[in-house]
């Protein structure tokens, strides 16, 4: 089977975007694909990646997803684009957007046409910077940091591991504008990937850009998020959000409510271009499914700008993980914390030579306060812990060292009070478990550029067409 999206309609009076969910490999019911073609999709959009698990897959290059699920997400939505001939566009590929990710979901998309005999042209957008470029624009006062972060240093920018932009819709735009049927981008911005064929196509930038915000998880702007994806319908007065299960809904507290997440201001986001406003938009349910929304406005920045994101190594993890269900030490467990990390030090000092500056130990009480904190509103004892220990150290063997020193303590330490031994319970054997390299984020900071497709890398497949 071949087949090739059309350009479609050069000036339409709306666009339609279908977002099956999401994220490429968490699912969807292939069937609300199905709805959404026949719905009248132009293209289809959604997002590969997120930091919100943390800075280990930026900072290892590696996804969070498997490819198991990446493949069989991808053979649905290339089958559907194929068949309706309307491009398919995925961000943040490989779940940080790196080059390596890119890489990896632009190979299990091969396969998949190849299995299914589909004859797209694919291009990659590339996202990775190096630290020898970006001191350049260090050094011309380019980069700017967000709060909280201070001031960039150069030796930040030669510790990470992998440094990516966070590309707008441009990239995105010009390999669509060079022929390719799939983009498969690097670290772009959730709402860009919707945002940019209705933008191609002259809708306006307030309706695009607040729909695109809207989409950006799929089905979590509906009456039930794990139902599948939802339709925007993009016109030059506004946008329409449609959920894509027939017995799902959309309303306007749903809809609106998508602006909370992830926004400091949920009035206001900044994109690369400038600065979405919501705040005269009005919701206004068409029926008892779909929501209309118009008064959106888009306000273009004096200077565009590109979000970088960054990981380095900070050491090497060991964890371990105990269970406590004895009543006397749940009674008192901030002591038992204490004192384990107490007598872990000293021990440690003992045996290692090693001073508590020269690693780190975290104890977390699941079932206490490890989630909350010092804010926990329960001040009962619990009914049992479990403890997990992470440690960090400057290298593997003496993390896992140190977690070895502390396993005897992880299974009997008393309280003071107490005159005997009390057991408690490992949940593995061995205790130790080695997690490798652990990684933080470094960089929160733009950079500001003349032209929005500079810092990004566009590669097209052989043959296809170029402006």
């Amino acid at each position: 089977m071949t087949s090739t999206p059309s350009t479609g309609n050069p000036d339409p009076k709306e666009v339609k975007v279908l977002t099956p969910s999401g994220m490429l490999g968490a699912g969807f019911p292939a069937e609300t694909v199905d709805r959404g073609i026949a719905l009248g999709a132009d293209v289809i959009a959604l997002d590969g990646g997120s930091t919100d698990s943390g800075p280990y897959y930026l900072g290892s290059g590696r996804p969070k997803t498997t490819a198991a699920a990446v493949a069989r997400d991808l053979r649905i939505l290339l089958r559907a684009a194929a068949g309706a001939g309307i491009p398919l566009i995925v961000g943040s590929c490989g779940t940080s957007g790196t080059d390596s990710g890119v890489d990896w979901v632009a190979a299990i998309t091969a396969q998949v046409l190849r299995e299914e005999g589909l004859n797209l042209r694919v291009a990659r957008v590339y996202s990775e910077q190096t630290a020898a470029a970006l001191k350049e624009r260090l050094n011309e006062g380019r980069i700017h940091p967000l709060p909280p972060m201070g001031d960039l240093d150069a030796a930040t920018l030669d510790d990470c591991t992998h440094i990516v932009g966070m590309m707008g819709h441009e990239p995105i735009a010009a390999a669509l504008r060079a022929g390719a049927d799939v983009v498969l981008a690097g670290r772009a911005t959730d709402t860009a990937l919707a945002a940019t064929y209705p933008l191609m196509k002259g809708m306006p930038p307030g309706p695009v850009w607040h729909a695109s915000k809207i989409v950006e998880c799929g089905g979590q702007c509906t009456t039930n998020p794990r139902a599948g994806g939802v339709l925007a319908t993009i016109d030059h007065g506004g946008f329409t959000i449609e959920p894509l299960d027939p017995a799902v809904a959309c309303t306007p507290t749903s809809v609106a409510a998508h602006m909370l997440y992830e926004t400091v201001n949920p009035f206001r986001m900044r994109e690369p271009a400038g600065t979405l406003d919501v705040t005269d938009a009005a919701y206004t349910a068409l029926d008892d499914r779909r929501v209309r929304v118009e008064g959106s406005r888009f306000e273009f920045a004096e200077q565009y700008t590109i979000k970088l994101e960054g990981a380095r190594v900070t050491g090497y993890e060991t964890m371990s993980f105990s269970a406590i269900r004895d009543p006397h030490i749940l009674a008192r467990i901030d002591t038992w914390i204490a004192l384990m990390h107490e007598v872990l030090a000293d021990r440690v000092r003992q045996t290692l030579n090693l001073d508590p500056s020269a690693y780190a130990v975290d104890l977390r009480p699941y079932g206490h306060n490890a989630v909350l904190g010092t804010i926990d509103p329960s001040s009962a004892p619990p009914r049992e812990v479990g403890v997990m220990m992470l440690v960090n150290a400057p290298d593997q063997a003496t993390a896992t060292a140190i977690a070895k020193i502390a396993n005897p303590l992880m299974l009997h330490l008393p309280t003071p009070d107490m005159d005997h031994l009390p057991s408690l319970a490992f949940a593995t054997s061995p205790a130790e478990t080695e997690r490798g390299p652990a990684y933080e984020f470094v960089l929160n900071h733009v950079v500001d550029i003349d032209d929005p497709t500079e810092l990004f890398r566009v590669e097209l497949p052989e043959g296809a067409p170029r402006d």
